[in-house]
């Protein structure tokens, strides 16, 4: 498996039986991996390849099949088949390589890259080591060029011709793939009770709010079941709307002030993360510059969204937590003390869909147009109860989603460990 004279390396952590086996040596991919070439077979279904999903089917993935009419030249792909996307995302600029864990065959695009492992234990520890941004840049920059409108020119041969280091014994090769395996198998456990926990929030906020045109919701807490229907009325009534303002590249980059300044990037990231209140913030600034900028800061409790975009698609809301500011690209509502609970108000605001009220060819929504968004909402002692229960389902789905991401920091900090680092190297 390994070329004549190539250099060896010992992984920081190793199992007990295999601690006075011999280092691993670098391999060339093209030793473990081999194209068979296989096209179309008629009957499988066009499947895409996902950084955090791998081959997955492609109308289960984007709800649509962009493939070709003719799939003649499309790459079957195999159970245990590892495929190279050659195409940029995210953290992955060269392509990602993932192996496929499915039972059936699939298809590909033609321009991906398929081969077969020499096992799939092999496949399995090269699917781990790619799953890295950095060491998949490490790999694929040197063997990779960028063309004309960041197309990656790289050929199948070009990617298998580098190497890496991979433990010789297939006993070895299983021990570290069950390993992981198992690891994995807990992530995706975890992973689905995160969205069980938020589909049966998605499901308790429709029976809590009144549908479109209604003014009593389907489900109402016993002490309010003989209280009046909910009041119809515009964002105005309820709340404040509070702007955004200019945030000048020369004050960005402080880590640390009196006012964190907070940007659309941060409202998703506190959003993904599984959070409802703002507490990290990649800008700050400090009491004088509130006075050149002529800014007024957003008060603790405010709901706050993008408002230019297609981020105003995302429908990404978050709460703030300290007295802080957002850009102009962003903006926020604040319940009006006496009409509402500002909890409630995050909740309300969370289903209202922005770019329903949008306009330009770059979608935007306005102060005017968001005080003018029809809402319907009862007496704030109702509201507090409705933010009390879904505040408490929310502790639980963010407790659930830290377990989700204290797992996978774990898997990473175990493949550091499992892998040699790139420069642990010997002769």
């Amino acid at each position: 498996m390994a070329k004549q004279g190539a250099k060896t390396a010992t992984p920081r952590l190793r199992f007990p039986e295999f601690r006075k086996s011999a280092p691993w040596p670098e391999t060339d991919l093209g030793a473990v991996l081999f194209e068979h070439g296989t096209k179309d077979d008629g009957a499988s279904e066009v499947h895409s390849v996902s950084v955090h999903k791998g081959v997955v089917n492609q109308m289960e993935h984007l709800g649509r099949s962009f493939a070709a009419a003719d799939r003649s030249k499309y790459n079957l792909v195999k159970p245990y088949d590892v495929v190279y996307t050659k195409s940029p995302t995210g953290d992955f600029p060269f392509g990602i390589v993932k192996q496929s864990r499915l039972p059936i065959n699939a298809i590909v695009s033609p321009l991906y890259g398929v081969f077969s492992p020499s096992n799939r234990y092999v496949g399995y520890l090269l699917d781990a080591y790619f799953e890295s941004p950095n060491r998949t840049n490490l790999y694929l920059a040197p063997v990779t060029q960028k063309g004309a409108k960041n197309t990656i020119q790289i050929s199948n041969d070009g990617f298998l011709s580098k190497g890496i280091f991979l433990p010789e014994q297939e006993g070895e090769q299983q021990k570290i793939a069950d390993c992981l395996t198992s690891l994995d198998e807990v992530i995706a456990a975890q992973g689905r009770k995160v969205e069980a926990l938020k589909a049966h929030k998605r499901g308790l906020m429709q029976q809590l709010f009144p549908r479109e045109g209604e003014t009593r919701p389907r489900l109402r807490f016993s002490e309010f079941r003989d209280a009046p229907k909910w009041s119809l009325g515009k964002a105005s009534d309820i709340v404040e709307v509070i702007q955004g303002y200019g945030f000048p590249e020369r004050l960005q980059g402080n880590a640390t002030g009196e006012f964190p300044f907070y940007k659309v990037s941060d409202i998703s990231a506190c959003v993904d993360a599984g959070g409802v209140l703002l507490t990290d913030a990649n800008n700050h600034i400090e009491a004088d510059v509130l006075a050149e900028l002529r800014a007024k800061p957003m008060p603790v409790g405010a709901t706050v969204f993008a408002k230019i975009g297609e981020a105003i698609r995302s429908n990404k809301r978050a709460m703030t937590a300290r007295p802080s500011l957002v850009d102009n690209n962003a903006a926020g509502v604040k319940g009006i003390d006496d009409r509402a609970d500002d909890r409630f108000v995050y909740y309300l605001w969370s289903q209202v869909s922005l770019i329903e009220y949008a306009g330009g060819v770059v979608p935007a929504v306005n102060k005017s147009a968001i005080e003018q968004i029809p809402v319907c909402y009862p007496k704030k002692d109702e509201q507090q109860r409705i933010a009390d229960c879904l505040a408490s389902l929310d502790t639980r789905i963010a407790a659930e989603a830290a377990r989700l991401a204290a797992l996978k920091t774990h898997k990473q900090g175990l493949m550091q460990q499992l892998f040699p680092a790139p420069e642990a190297t010997g002769a």
